[in-house]
């Protein structure tokens, strides 16, 4: 069969063709997400694919440092875990914080789904305008509006780490923490990340020439 000259793209454009085998922004379903999700790091937000970046080492060195510490500050109560894995906030909303914190009763019933509720959020900023947008305003916006008790933004650009308490229905700040502080929250008393230790990580990796 052959394609509509209108679908057919040339060398250095998008592959329109492609394009339409999908639906229109804002007309993203979860079953339609979930089918994407499988190849590519993508959110939904409001019926609108959010394709994100893919995460660099420094990324990935702290989610591991922000795992660890919270795993030795809960110890057996509750569950440690970090993306990839899509949290369903409400309806056509799925966003997939860099680690997570599920207490006890949070976790999905049926353990081949997804959760719907995670009681602390962290992400690690990306690099790029786009990505601070969406983690200081979108997703801020987002997990108090699905209730999550406490969200931690970790900004290795700033040097700080940011924590958020869900009051009411909209978040306050607990804390801005920069190097030489130890950033605490209120949801977990026993967790505590020293902001000198985890920034260091980044320059561990400019002086390597990473």
């Amino acid at each position: 069969m052959s394609t509509p000259q209108s679908l057919t793209s040339s060398a250095q454009e998008p592959t329109w063709e492609v394009a339409h085998l999908f639906p229109a922004q804002g007309h993203w379903t979860e079953a339609e997400f979930f089918e994407l999700h499988s190849n590519r790091m993508v959110e939904l937000n409001d019926g609108n694919l959010e394709i994100l970046p893919m995460p660099t080492w420094l990324h990935q060195l702290m989610v591991r440092f922000l795992v660890r510490a919270l795993e030795r500050a809960i110890g057996n109560d509750g569950v440690v875990l970090h993306a990839p894995l899509p949290i369903r906030l409400f309806r056509d909303t799925i966003r997939e914080p860099d680690v997570m914190y599920f207490a006890p009763g949070s976790e999905p019933q049926n353990p081949r789904s997804y959760p719907s509720k995670v009681d602390l959020a962290m992400e690690v900023v990306s690099e790029g305008a786009e990505a601070r947008r969406r983690d200081y305003e979108h997703k801020r916006t987002d997990y108090a509006r699905a209730g999550v008790s406490e969200y931690w933004i970790v900004d290795p650009d700033d040097r700080k780490i940011i924590v958020l308490v869900l009051m009411g229905a909209s978040y306050q700040v607990h804390g801005e923490f920069t190097v030489g502080e130890v950033a605490r929250g209120k949801l977990i008393p026993q967790l505590e990340v020293d902001v000198a230790e985890i920034m260091k990580l980044g320059d561990a990796a400019v002086c390597s020439g990473d």
